[in-house]
């Protein structure tokens, strides 16, 4: 189970030309909903104004080592570490689910254009299961224990808003793509496994054809956002607004601000 490419057990049902082009159709919509959600937010047109009042307001200017260097310092800790979550649960949970999404996403992609093929290399299904497990992993013990945890969120685990929406698809595509991986190597392909792997495709369709209603597109602005904020601190354009919520300093009327229990 844990070695076969799943993707390569339908051959005879889904060809391959098909798999691959659902793939592509997916990642296009992934490219669109996001200039889709671009265009309505206006999110470019922020960080545009955004970038322009951080210039006027600069005290120094900073180089290009040095700005270089600050791009690196917020991949390594805004991105690939998450240090922006102030909750350690929250963020072993985000980074569980981050990671395995990548793992998953690029054995996927990688079993199925190679789905055609004689044999696939036994470290890409063993990377896509490990990969839905650490989605499902995380995902859940988000929404079922931190999402209901007063100190965080105290949102029931059965209201469900458009928020939720990229969350739930993820966790519906990991979870159907287990139980459909699992069901084909027990029992070959029958009713059960055809009908995880249609739910595995109808959730997979609902995260990447979701993205201006979800919460997809936030990966790639959150970046952008922690680089531009790293980069204000630097040339001192932030030096009137408040200091991050997880360093407290005195203000103005001698009032220390607490750092937040959560993000």
């Amino acid at each position: 189970m844990l070695t076969t490419n799943p993707f390569s057990e339908l051959y005879t049902l889904v060809p391959p030309p098909a798999m691959q082009s659902y793939v592509i159709v997916m990642l296009l919509l992934v490219v669109a909903g996001t200039v889709v959600d671009v265009m309505h937010k206006k999110s470019a047109k922020y960080f545009f104004q955004a970038g322009v009042k951080s210039r006027e307001a600069r005290t120094r200017e900073v180089g290009g080592g040095e700005k270089a260097s600050i791009a690196l310092k917020t991949a390594a800790y805004d991105v690939l570490a998450s240090g922006e979550f102030c909750n350690q649960r929250r963020r072993i949970a985000h980074l569980l689910t981050m990671y395995g999404f990548v793992l998953f996403l690029i054995s996927t992609f990688v079993m199925v254009f190679t789905a055609a093929d004689a044999v696939t290399s036994a470290i890409w299904p063993l990377l896509w299961y490990l990969g839905a497990l650490m989605v499902a992993g995380g995902g859940y013990w988000f929404w079922f224990n931190i999402r209901v945890d007063v100190a965080a969120e105290g949102n029931p685990w059965y209201r469900v808003s458009r928020a939720d929406l990229f969350v739930l698809s993820l966790l519906g595509s990991t979870t159907f793509a287990i139980l459909w991986g699992a069901v084909q190597a027990g029992a070959g392909v029958g009713f059960w496994s055809m009908l995880f792997f249609a739910l595995f495709i109808i959730a997979s369709t609902v995260l990447f054809g979701s993205v201006p209603w979800s919460k997809f597109a936030h990966m790639f602005f959150k970046p952008a956002a922690a680089y531009q904020r790293h980069l204000g601190e630097a040339d001192g354009s932030r030096q009137n607004l408040p200091p991050p919520a997880d360093k407290p300093e005195q203000f103005g009327l001698g009032i220390k601000r607490e750092a937040p229990r959560h993000y």
